[in-house]
Parts: structure tokens; C-alpha cells; sequence
């Protein structure tokens, strides 16, 4: 039943991001603005314009640059091998290493690889190599955030629990709604000027900066893990206060179940019964929350990260805005979508190990 529950989920993903894709794909499309002149810049002329449009597949219909976009980001993809002029001739310069798969008789091959999302208009650089150096950083600051969130949302949404209706719970719940109701970039303005400019000289806090920086002595990298504490708290503030709320609610409704009494009434102290029979089963809604703040935060750390200076996928997602840089962002977008995707799927399959009932 659990394979085959995560097969359905497997597939449902798959389809999921095609949507993402073809949607991004044709709503870029429809953009105004000519890519090739955003490559050359206003000064070009008409011809070279024109090799660049043609060298970009641009002068073909719309139709086969979707298929062709889709074909690139395929792990698994069809090309032409001989025919240097295909519309979908095999360019290892873009592909990097290929495994073939396939081949057929009349110059068509399927091969293995990474996926290809184009190159950035900006720069020239692949827009996968330039992932690949983001994505970490965006990963490590969800990931400290939601770890922060899970954690002290949890722990505070236990002792709200348990003193139910005393100061700590009414306290509890009143800072939760408050860091609920703040948007991220105002509580990112707020935190940089307070802990980093107004008492930067006590917290010795940047305010801006990356995990890793230069050392200006010996030109080395050096892990800078200060620079990690205000972002990840800034971005962590939301969740935390969803978690503070999810937790305590259902704690409270755990605490009214039978099993609960019987476990009382074998005379099990209260410690015991909280921390082995109720907080496991009050963990349910709780992981479902996080999965979907997790991949959340990665769209909505955009500001938190510009604000921050940490070079992480929103920092670069700005930049390619306000360059009008079209495959950055979809590649982006898309890289998100996938990381959503899989983060669910996982959510799904650890959420049915925590409650026998879906195992049915």
C-alpha cells in the first residue's frame, strides 16, 4: 500500500512540474521584449540580431521551442547527432557529459543527462552552473529556519499546552499571532536595523554578507556563520508562529483521547504520557505545516536574502529581474517547483509511517 501510494504521488509530481513548465514557458513567451537584442543590447544591429534569434531556436515556431525546451530539461532526451542543423542537434557544449541510451538507424539517439535550462542572458554562463553555486545557500538558510521554527515552535507550543489558559499560554499566543501577522521583508527592514546597524557594535552582526567570504589577508574562504543567525531567524519567524499554534492545538486535542486516560490510569506520570503517547501522534499536522513552509520559504525568501546580501536563489532571482534576464528566472521558478514537489513527496511518505491509518 506504501509503494503504491508513493508511486501515485511520484506521478502526480511528474505532472506537477510539466504544468509548472509549460505554464512558465509560454507565459515568458508572451512577455514583450526580444531576447536577442536584450543579449547584444540596444546598439545591435539587425543582423546580428538575427543570428542570435537563430541560434536560439526564436525563429521557429513557438510549438518546437516548447518541445525543444522541454526536451532540454528532460534528464532523459532525443537528438539528432548528424545533422548539425536539427532544431534538436545534440550540443555537448550545453549538455556537458552524455550517456547514450539508444540509437537508431536514422541518426537519432536518446540519451542520459543533465538537464539543460539555457544560458543566462547577462552573463553566458549556464543557467544550471549558476544553481548550482545559489541553491546551497537557499537550502542551508531554509533549512536552518525551518529547523529553528520546528524546535522552539514545538517547545513553546508545549508548555502553551500544558499551562493551558495560564500567562505563559495567553503570552504564548499572543507573540504567535504577532510574528504570523508580520511580513517577512518589514520583520527583515526591523531585525537588520536593530541587530545589526543600531546594536551591531554589541551583537557583532553584519548586515550583510554570506556564509562564506573572502579573507582579505591570505584570499581564503572562511565559513562566516554570524552572517546566517539574522536571516534565518528573520525567516523563520512566520513558521515558528505557525508551529507555536498547530502544536498546541493539537496537543490539546491529543490530550482529550481515550488512550490518554487509560494512560493515566495505569499511572503513568504526566512527563511520560506527554513525551512518549501524545506528542508523537500531535507531530502529524505539525510536519505537514513545516513541509509546506520549507518549500514555501524558498519562493518567499526573496527579500529576506536581497535585504541580507546572502547570495542564495531570491538574491539571484532580483538580479535577473531587474535585468530582464528571462532563463534565470525560469530556471528558478522551475528549480523551485521541483524542490516542492519532492519536499511533499517525502512529507507524504514520513507522514504515513507516523500514522498507521494510511497504511490501510
Amino acid at each position: 500500500m506504501i509503494f503504491m501510494r508513493l508511486t501515485g504521488r511520484i506521478t502526480y509530481g511528474l505532472l506537477v512540474i510539466l504544468g509548472v513548465i509549460t505554464v512558465i514557458f509560454f507565459l515568458f513567451n508572451v512577455l514583450p521584449g526580444d531576447p536577442a537584442q536584450m543579449m547584444l543590447g540596444q546598439r545591435a544591429d539587425l543582423k546580428n540580431v538575427e543570428i542570435i534569434r537563430k541560434e536560439l531556436g526564436l525563429d521557429k515556431p513557438l510549438y518546437l521551442q516548447y518541445l525543444r525546451y522541454v526536451n532540454d530539461l528532460s534528464p532523459v532526451s532525443v537528438h539528432n547527432k548528424l545533422n548539425e542543423s536539427s532544431f534538436f542537434f545534440l550540443n555537448e557544449e550545453n549538455y556537458g557529459k552524455t550517456n547514450i541510451l539508444l540509437r537508431f538507424k536514422s541518426g537519432w539517439i536518446c540519451v542520459l543527462k543533465f538537464p539543460y535550462m539555457g544560458r543566462s542572458f547577462q552573463s553566458q554562463r549556464t543557467t544550471g552552473a549558476m544553481i548550482r553555486e545559489a541553491l546551497p545557500n537557499s537550502l542551508i538558510l531554509a533549512f536552518c529556519s525551518i529547523l529553528l521554527a520546528f524546535v522552539a515552535g514545538n517547545f513553546l507550543g508545549i508548555i502553551a499546552a500544558v499551562r493551558k489558559d495560564s500567562w505563559y499560554d495567553r503570552s504564548i499566543l499572543i507573540l504567535s499571532t504577532f510574528g504570523m501577522a508580520l511580513p517577512s521583508f518589514f520583520a527583515a527592514i526591523l531585525i537588520a536595523w536593530l541587530f545589526a546597524y543600531k546594536l551591531g557594535n554589541i551583537t557583532n552582526l553584519n548586515l550583510t554578507g554570506n556564509l562564506y567570504e573572502i579573507n582579505d589577508f591570505n584570499g581564503n574562504l572562511t565559513l562566516q556563520l554570524r552572517n546566517l543567525i539574522l536571516p534565518a531567524f528573520t525567516l523563520g519567524i512566520r513558521p515558528l508562529s505557525v508551529v507555536v499554534q498547530l502544536s498546541r492545538n493539537s496537543l490539546l486535542d491529543v490530550l482529550n483521547q481515550d488512550y490518554i486516560r487509560t494512560a493515566f490510569a495505569k499511572g503513568l506520570t504526566y512527563s511520560r504520557v506527554i513525551t512518549v503517547h501524545a506528542l508523537r501522534n500531535s507531530l502529524n499536522p505539525v510536519i505537514t505545516a513545516i513541509s509546506g513552509w520549507f518549500a514555501s520559504m524558498l519562493a518567499g525568501v526573496v527579500f529576506v536574502e536581497y535585504i541580507f546580501g546572502w547570495r542564495g536563489l531570491g538574491y539571484m532571482i532580483v538580479n535577473a529581474l531587474n535585468f530582464y534576464d528571462l532563463p534565470v528566472v525560469m530556471s528558478v521558478v522551475i528549480t523551485i517547483a521541483v524542490i516542492f514537489v519532492i519536499v511533499n513527496i517525502i512529507v507524504d511518505f514520513l507522514y504515513t509511517i507516523l500514522d498507521p491509518r494510511l497504511r490501510k
